[in-house]
């Protein structure tokens, strides 16, 4: 039983409004201002509220078709929450569905597959597919949504550079696309949207399941290997001659890093300015030490987190933090690292530069994550070498301060920029018009995005996002 209670602020939705929407839905329905709503509309980004008009916390896929149809009957854009790691806007005047409640993960090992619904996160897989000696293409933090992961391409630090990334490998996706039908979508029955799906974000439906490929990976030997950061030029620079030489098996990143002065870290690197080398390998502890050793005397190594590893504990290489937290951040990606590249780097970034942001990293792409898969998708970055990701922690009262050294790291780097931009780095401030979106796709993918957004969503329902919007 619902029970709607009047808010003052309910926008353009009144409680009697939605008397037929909570009949027929399991979930709960909440205006603003009701119990239930603010923890419903949270977000991983204390800067980045979601505000809507209206939230439909779906319990099953048709909670989704519900929610679609009301929207679609009252011309109101609809939002999508998973776990809201990515907000590209608040949602004003919006339905937002939120997914959190669909958190089912089935593996069959026999076909070496995961089927996930849509508010399930990568360490409830990882724990499920390990049972089976198995390992789905999951990212660095395990506490992000599987599904808004993948859909915006999905890059593992571990077996990315082997299997490419992880919309690669989607075998099936149910969604509810705009006009409140759910749709089986394979590559055989919608190959058009299925392209557009795995790449294209929420632009195309609110998928409610994913079925996809897990690999017979049981570990892994990384970590990450932390340096002082007056030692940045020298570790930069050596880690940018390496990375050429690394076989697909090897996957590798860089960060600089500012951390604050908490509890919860070590020692060694409480308050500290520090380079945090990440490394994964899939061969033999023997063959990874190999290759890392000309990383491990580049400078003195202040702390040492690389071991063999089970692949569950994925989440060991880069640490990224697990609680919601203010922030801003920016990306951009890279066509080559130069050795000027690295001396602009540790210029804004290094001893002397004063740099308020908690974080710059580098990551080295290529392998697989270059080849066309089986299926192809909408993924933008391939041949792609590097991408960059900068962020800053603080509230709004930090935000000008905090803009201006993103936007100076990434316009120092654009003689190197390429325009193709991962859709799973983009934050609030990329990608707000449609010539952004269309230069992060490249136009021939944008114009092919927009034609199957014409057939599936022709009024722009889904339109709270880093939008593609229908061709005319």
């Amino acid at each position: 039983m619902h029970q709607i209670v009047a808010s003052p602020v309910t926008g353009l939705i009144q409680a009697e409004d939605i008397t037929d929407l909570v009949a027929v839905t399991e979930g709960e329905v909440l205006l603003p201002g009701e119990h239930g709503y603010a923890a419903e509309c949270a977000a991983f980004n204390f800067n980045n509220p979601l505000e809507p008009a209206l939230v439909v916390a779906a319990a099953s896929a048709a909670d989704v078709q519900n929610a679609v149809r009301f929207a679609r009957r009252r011309s109101l854009p609809v939002a999508i929450k998973a776990t809201a790691h990515q907000v590209a806007v608040p949602a004003h005047g919006a339905v937002l569905i939120t997914t959190s409640g669909m958190t089912g993960v089935t593996v069959d090992p026999r076909r070496r597959t995961a089927r996930v619904e849509a508010g399930a996160r990568w360490q409830q897989v990882l724990d499920a597919a390990a049972e089976h000696g198995l390992a789905p293409l999951a990212g660095s933090a395990p506490g992000v949504g599987v599904v808004g992961y993948t859909l915006g391409g999905g890059l593992s630090p571990v077996i990315g550079r082997t299997r490419g990334y992880a919309a690669d490998h989607v075998r099936l996706i149910e969604v509810v696309t705009a006009d409140g039908a759910h749709r089986t979508v394979t590559a055989e029955t919608e190959r058009d949207l299925f392209w557009a799906l795995r790449g294209g974000k929420g632009n195309f439906g609110v998928v409610t399941a994913l079925e996809f490929d897990l690999f017979p990976v049981t570990r892994f030997y990384g970590g990450g290997l932390y340096y002082a950061g007056e030692d940045l030029a020298a570790v930069l620079h050596a880690w940018r001659q390496w990375v050429p030489l690394l076989p697909e098996e090897a996957t590798t990143s860089v960060m600089v890093q500012r951390l604050p002065p908490v509890p919860e870290l070590p020692d060694v690197l409480r308050g500290a300015f520090v380079v945090h080398l990440r490394f994964a390998h899939l061969g033999s502890p023997a063959d990874a030490e190999r290759l890392l050793a000309p990383l491990r005397d580049v400078a003195p190594v202040l702390l040492d987190l690389v071991e063999d590893k089970p692949f569950s504990a994925i989440g060991e290489i880069h640490l990224d933090p697990a609680d919601p937290l203010p922030y801003y951040d920016r990306t951009t990606s890279l066509r080559e690292v130069t050795a000027e590249t690295i001396d602009t780097l540790v210029e804004l970034t290094g001893p002397d530069s004063d740099c308020p942001l908690l974080g710059v990293e580098l990551r080295a792409l290529g392998g697989a994550l270059d080849r066309e898969p089986a299926a192809p998708n909408a993924v933008p970055v391939r041949g792609v070498p590097f991408l960059l990701f900068a962020l800053g922690v603080g509230g709004p009262e930090r935000a000008g301060q905090l803009r201006v050294a993103l936007d100076n790291v990434v316009g120092a780097l654009e003689p190197w920029s390429a325009e193709r931009q991962s859709p799973n780095f983009l934050s609030v401030d990329e990608g707000s018009s449609a010539a952004a979106v269309r230069a992060i796709y490249g136009p021939e993918r944008y114009d092919r995005l927009a034609a199957v957004k014409h057939v599936y969503d022709p009024g722009n329902l889904f339109r709270v996002n880093h939008n593609i919007r229908p061709a005319a």
